[in-house]
């Protein structure tokens, strides 16, 4: 029970951040997609995003707060090394909750505005946790190189974002905005595809563990279904998404959604084969991190409890309001 404790609560910690970048992760991405769209469709994408927004926050909270509760060594080492983006991150997400209520409740002179700080917002916060993740891959070590790494998923993980909110918009809109959604999920392919490709190759470049893990045999071999996987994704969303826009009406959306969110499924798993048994590559191993074995197994029993409830509350959100997004309001 001792050893495995600490890998029931890394393994609840980083279920709880996947989650999170893919719910949040497709809202985020709407938001990066506001400005593309006319006044009345924005309503819409709002609307679409609007009663799920916050299960979909409540999994940073969970895994950051099983990373403060079970992991208190790691918590401080990573939440300072990463004090500036994950500081902005905070800003662009208080931001977007800001802009999300006041832009429904402004009149029309001051709706823009707020319409502009809710893209701006989603920006922020993308491009803060693509630092985060390309600092946490490289082992929290400053460097130019490393610098150069974080910078490059910074700007590649907006377009996975990007790719997520649009494929959900094919779910949750219809008419001119399902067509738009359409033609924005096409030109995210490229972006996401070239991202994702040049983030794996750089990867191994910049962590001697990671490259180590990934390039010596058998296990080359046995990692071959991630990469494969991801190739197989886009080129199937690229086959799909060129159909006629009459023939994707009738498709299951649910179907092109499940496409990048395979994407994140993969990269993860990935990442966890890469850094696993460390909680920081390198430095700290999950059992050196971990609290004393009494408090994880208090803090055990509270888990058991609020990771089901969380659960539920999110898959019963989505279930009462699944169906197509009219425009926001507070009426």
């Amino acid at each position: 029970m001792e050893q495995a404790l600490p890998l029931i609560f890394v393994a609840v910690m980083g279920l709880s951040l996947l989650l999170y970048v893919i719910l949040d992760g497709y809202d985020l991405g709407v938001g990066l997609l506001l400005p593309l769209a006319n006044d009345e469709e924005k309503d819409t994408m709002i609307a679409s995003i609007g009663p799920f927004w916050d299960a979909n926050e409540t999994w940073i909270v969970m895994g950051i707060g099983v990373l403060l509760i079970a992991f208190p060594r790691a918590h401080g080492i990573i939440l300072t090394e990463l004090y500036v983006p994950v500081t902005l991150m905070l800003l662009g997400l208080i931001l977007r909750g800001v802009a999300f209520d006041f832009r429904v409740k402004a009149g029309a002179a001051k709706k823009a505005m707020w319409n502009t700080l809710f893209f701006l917002g989603s920006l922020i916060a993308s491009t803060a946790q693509g630092w985060m993740l390309g600092s946490y891959v490289t082992g929290l070590n400053d460097s130019v190189i490393n610098s150069v790494f974080s910078v490059l998923i910074a700007v590649s993980l907006p377009a996975l974002y990007i790719m997520l909110g649009a494929t959900w918009l094919l779910i949750k809109t219809d008419n001119a905005l399902f067509e738009k959604a359409v033609g924005w999920a096409k030109r995210s392919l490229l972006p996401a595809a070239i991202g994702l490709f040049l983030v794996s190759i750089a990867t191994p470049l910049v962590s001697d563990v990671i490259a180590s893990r990934w390039f010596q045999l058998p296990n080359a071999i046995g990692l071959l279904p991630i990469p494969l996987s991801c190739i197989l994704v886009f080129a199937l969303l690229f086959f799909i998404l060129h159909k006629p826009v009459a023939q994707l009406r009738q498709m299951n959306a649910w179907l092109l959604f499940a496409g990048p969110v395979t994407i994140c499924l993969m990269a993860a798993i990935g990442l966890a084969y890469s850094i696993f048994p460390d909680i920081i590559i390198g430095r700290l191993s999950i059992w050196e991190a971990a609290a004393h074995t009494d408090s994880l197994r208090f803090v055990f029993y509270g888990v058991a409890i609020t990771l089901p409830c969380i659960l539920a509350y999110t898959v019963f959100i989505y279930r009462v309001f699944s169906g197509k997004a009219e425009a926001l309001s507070y009426d």
